[in-house]
């Protein structure tokens, strides 16, 4: 069995990485992967959540098990973990486990990079944040690679968590400042929202035509950032239509309606299916965290780990 630490992990991994991974995700999810029922549960508090996502494709199979413990923030702590496990197709056997928080992180941004790089507008260069937790940071880089983002605006409850993201973006070359919601996103060519909320952030007329959104928060029952209204006028993508309507943001709303309007990102990056149509369009790309993202970065991670000379045998 093959092992990567999460210091590894940390070290191998990259924007540039994540996004050739979940691209190559995004395409299988849509053509011949098979992902299964997602387990969320929780301690024995009920305070702190963990979650198991599975999948299969042609040469993959395996699971991730994430964490989220809020708990840590007072330990200046980052409240998610995860750890990918991989079986051997052959034997059924446990061929690999790889230590992935940092690498989660990565990974979800990518989503969101992947989806704006087909959907947003090629001159968009003012990006809107909805938050300032510890994802956010990772969505606004991973989105500069794929657009030229002249401006950030952060949206967040917390002044203090705002100003300390303004100084994190700073040191990477992103200017940021602090906006109010209704500003924010009348101003914004690309909106990012990457919360924890469970009631929308925001009014679907502050949405002005032409706007990318990537909703990047709802992974489980009761989450929402959107607002509904705002669907009837837009296009929706998504990771992956069951899952999405499931937990993801589109689960608010009559699955027989949305169902016809539904498109899966992977479709777009195939060519299958044409992503934006003409700059004044409204696009929205729903990121509910698939099982098959977990296993293409997996294994990106272990090539890049042999090819490194640093894959450790148990």
């Amino acid at each position: 069995m093959k092992y990567i630490s999460e210091t590894l992990s940390s070290k191998l991994i990259s924007h540039e990485l994540a996004f050739k991974a979940i691209h190559a995700a995004l395409m299988a999810a849509s053509e011949q992967a098979k992902l299964f029922p997602v387990v969320i549960a929780s301690d024995y508090s009920n305070d702190n959540i963990f979650s198991l996502k599975s999948a299969n494709t042609e040469n993959l199979v395996g699971w991730k098990v994430g964490s989220y413990w809020p708990s840590n923030i007072a330990k200046d702590t980052p409240c998610h973990a995860s750890t990918i496990f991989l079986l051997n197709q052959e034997t059924g056997h446990l061929d690999a486990v790889i230590e992935a928080s940092l690498v989660n992180a990565y990974r979800t941004a990518a989503a969101d990079a992947v989806a704006v790089s087909v959907l947003a507008r090629k001159e968009a260069g003012c990006l809107t944040i909805f938050g300032t937790g510890h994802q956010a940071f990772y969505e606004c880089v991973a989105v500069c690679q794929v657009r030229d983002i002249k401006s950030v605006q952060i949206v967040g409850r917390n002044h203090q968590k705002a100003q300390a993201m303004i100084t994190k973006l700073s040191a990477v070359g992103i200017h940021a400042q602090v906006k109010n919601a209704q500003e924010a996103c009348r101003s914004a060519d690309i909106i990012v929202t990457a919360t924890n909320a469970q009631e929308a952030l925001f009014s679907s007329e502050w949405v002005t035509s032409g706007t990318h959104i990537s909703a990047m928060g709802a992974d489980t029952q009761g989450k929402q950032e959107l607002p509904i209204e705002l669907f009837d006028n837009a296009d929706l993508y998504c990771d992956f239509s069951s899952q999405s309507l499931q937990i993801g943001e589109f689960q608010h709303v009559d699955k027989k309606v949305l169902i016809n309007k539904l498109t899966m990102i992977g479709e777009v990056l195939s060519g299958r299916v044409q992503g934006r149509k003409n700059n004044t369009d409204i696009t929205i790309f729903d990121s509910s965290g698939i099982a098959v993202q977990d296993l293409f970065i997996g294994q990106y991670l272990l090539k890049a780990a042999i090819n490194a000379g640093h894959v450790i045998n148990c």
